[in-house]
Order: structure tokens, then sequence, then C-alpha cells
């Protein structure tokens, strides 16, 4: 496969994207026409998200390759790869992230911490350093970073390692912007709110039950699939020149607006 043999509007790499809101998003670029790249640490897991896009999308427009975010030769043999498929890459996509038990933060395991730390925080700032060095190479190209719970300052109990990881993200991602303000590289965020993945509900899972109730019933109002977030992500995305930009499903007004709308109300969205 190369640039020449197959015709595609961007070329995309998505760090995490066997699985969850990175499979939908790499399944949102490819119905938009881009060629991606799809990146996890499972490798069976892998060959079935390729199998699965390539039947929908066709062979062509889907490469990948297993490798760990935290590791830079794994890294930058992903920048290769999309390189090597499609010629180029003009989006890249941190998006691979882990997170621990919802319990108090002297309560977790250790290497639970590290393994938090490691692959968001970490792995987001290796993603970047290989993103960045390649898009200075080639001239062009944008990067985003994926935020998550405590972006924002936000504070709960039991989430204090991922929260942690996630402000350091947006420290990061807008430190980048202002070193690249001036050269051909967009530097961006992408806040999908809260998205049913096998993740948060794992979060939940491995701790207190009353921690699951209590978030049930915001998340009842505030929640979404990976299908309906990854699409608007994906074209925001397309849509997007500036840098320094933060690109947000969950908006307050629609947040707000949403508990006053009865479908949310009767929706069957989250187990019990």
């Amino acid at each position: 496969m190369s640039a020449e043999a197959t015709a595609i509007h961007k070329s995309v790499v998505i760090t995490g994207s066997t699985k969850g809101l990175g499979f939908e998003l790499a399944r949102s670029f490819l119905a938009r026409g881009c060629g991606v790249t799809l990146s996890g640490r499972d490798e069976q897991a892998l060959t079935r998200a390729l199998a699965t896009l390539r039947r929908e999308h066709g062979i062509d427009r889907v490469a990948g390759i297993s490798g760990d975010v935290t590791l830079r030769a794994d890294v930058e043999a992903l920048w290769a790869r999309a390189a090597a498929v499609f010629g180029r890459v003009d989006v890249w996509i941190n998006n691979a992230g882990t997170t621990n038990p919802q319990v108090p933060f002297a309560d977790q395991d250790a290497s639970d911490i590290c393994a938090v730390v490691g692959t968001n925080l970490a792995g987001t700032m290796l993603g970047s350093w290989v993103a960045i060095r390649g898009m200075r190479a080639q001239g062009f190209g944008a990067l985003y970073n994926m935020e998550g719970y405590g972006s924002d300052g936000s504070r709960q109990p039991g989430m204090s390692t991922y929260g942690s990881t996630k402000v350091a993200v947006r420290y990061l991602t807008r430190s980048l912007a202002a070193e690249l303000r001036d050269t051909p590289i967009v530097v961006g965020a992408l806040s999908p709110g809260v998205v049913v993945t096998d993740l948060l509900l794992d979060v939940y899972a491995r701790g207190a039950p009353e921690n699951w109730r209590r978030a049930r019933r915001i998340f009842q109002f505030i929640a979404d699939r990976t299908e309906t977030v990854a699409p608007w992500l994906a074209d925001a995305v397309l849509a997007n020149q500036k840098t320094d930009v933060r690109l947000a499903w969950m908006t307050v007004p629609r947040a707000i607006a949403r508990f006053f709308m009865p479908h949310y109300h009767r929706r069957k969205l989250l187990p019990e």
C-alpha cells in the first residue's frame, strides 16, 4: 500500500485505537475518506480491529502496528508505519490511556499508579515528541491530546492518580501549542466528555459500589456512547485550522440542557 495507490483525505494516527473511543474515532475518520493507522499493545485486539475496519472500508485505507506508547522504539515505529503506508501523517491523536480503581490514593496499588502515569502522561509526552519531530521534518501536521477527568482541575475522591495525569496533559498541550505557535504544526486538545467504555466501567467495577451508584445518576444525563461522540470529534478535527484549541463535545450548556429533556431521563445507557 502507498499514498500513490490510495487517494486519502488525511492520514490519521490514533494511539489506543483497537477498542473504545479510539476505535470509533478510527471508524469515523475512515468514513470521512481518511487513511488511518491503528495502534495498541494487544496484538490480537489489533488484528480484530484491523479486520473489522478493512471489511467496512477496504484494505488500502487501514494500517496498524502493535506497540507500547511508553516505549520510544514502538512509538517511532508507529510513525514510520503510517508514513510508509500513506506517505505522510496529517493528524496524530494521543488517545491511549488507562486508569486505576476508584479507591483512596493510599489504598491504590503502586503498580497501578505507575501504569496510569506511564501510559497517560509519559505516553502522551512521548507520542507528542515523536509526532512533532516527524511533522517538523515533513513541514506540517496536527497533534491532538485527549483530555479526561481532572483536565479542568476537578477533584473527586479516588481519582487523584488519573486526574493528576490529565491536568498535566492539558498543561503539556498548551505548552506545546505555545512553543509551536509560529510553525505549521497545529496543537490542540480533544475533550470527549464522559464516554461509556470498558475503561470507564472498569474504574467503578474495581471501586466501591456506592461510587458507581452516585456516578450513575449523573452519567445518565451527561455520558454518551462512543459512536455518538467519535463522529463529532472527527468532524471537528478535520475542520480545525487553529492551534491552541480545545475541541469539546460536552459543553456546560449542553450538559445542563439534558437535565430538562425527557429522553435523557428515560434512556438505557448504563448497567445497573
